[in-house]
């Protein structure tokens, strides 16, 4: 079978074939060396564990808490370059609202979503689209997505962003909004943490007006060959 460069996986999923093109499957070299990491994790307590950051601390009024803090954000960011944020000040209830938006864009029928297509050709790569593989074979990923920018508000094209369902922009348009004040918060104490003033690194990655905020809602279709 021959991939079109605009076939969705969605359709694919659902078009009853059995066997995915060859075009989807990893390279041998990678699939011999998947393993199940919750297994690990689970099972193995002394293999590397993803920091986990309580933010909680970063409010502290004792300083001595702040500083631990602060170092604990610097080390993560040092020696994994990711983290778990936990107490982060973000609602359950807003996190759930965003799903809830992607899950119902994603439910609509493909000539639907169509609608807010992107065309990477020429340019336009904001909307709905399907993804290739960032490597050198251009392998393509079995996933769907949804991407745009969501701040700052004056940076953003909603003509790209869905009308149905009606909670979505407004759920995202507050979730970028706490998101970026997030960024602030942790800027800053990566700041303290390297010597520097609290707004340097802020300032270096394009300060409130310039520092752009990204969203992509990935929509991974059942798999007949997982």
């Amino acid at each position: 079978m021959v991939i079109a460069t605009n076939t969705r996986v969605e359709s694919l999923s659902k078009s009853g074939i059995h066997q995915i093109p060859k075009e989807y499957i990893r390279p041998q070299d990678e699939l011999s060396t998947i393993t199940n990491i919750l297994h690990e994790i689970n099972n193995d307590d002394k293999g590397p564990q993803l920091p986990t950051i309580d933010l909680n601390d970063i409010n502290s009024g004792d300083p001595k808490t702040l500083e631990n803090c602060s170092n604990e954000l610097r080390k993560a960011a040092t020696e994994w370059g990711v983290m778990h944020l936990v107490n982060h000040g973000i609602s359950d209830d807003l996190i759930a609202r965003v799903k809830a938006a992607g899950e119902s864009f994603f439910s609509q029928p493909v000539e639907e979503k169509e609608k807010h297509c992107n065309d990477i050709a020429s340019g336009k790569i904001q909307g709905y689209g399907s993804k290739l593989a960032n490597n050198a074979s251009g392998q393509l990923e079995w996933e769907d997505y949804f991407f745009h920018t969501v701040f700052p508000e004056d940076k953003r094209d909603l003509t790209v962003w869905p009308s149905t369902p009606n909670d979505y922009i407004l759920a995202t348009t507050e979730y970028a909004k706490q998101i970026r004040a997030l960024t602030t918060k942790i800027l800053s104490v990566l700041s303290l943490g390297l010597g520097l003033e609290a707004g340097r690194l802020e300032e270096e990655v394009g300060g409130v007006d310039e520092l752009l905020l990204q969203l992509k809602i990935n929509y991974y279709p059942k798999c007949p060959q997982p």
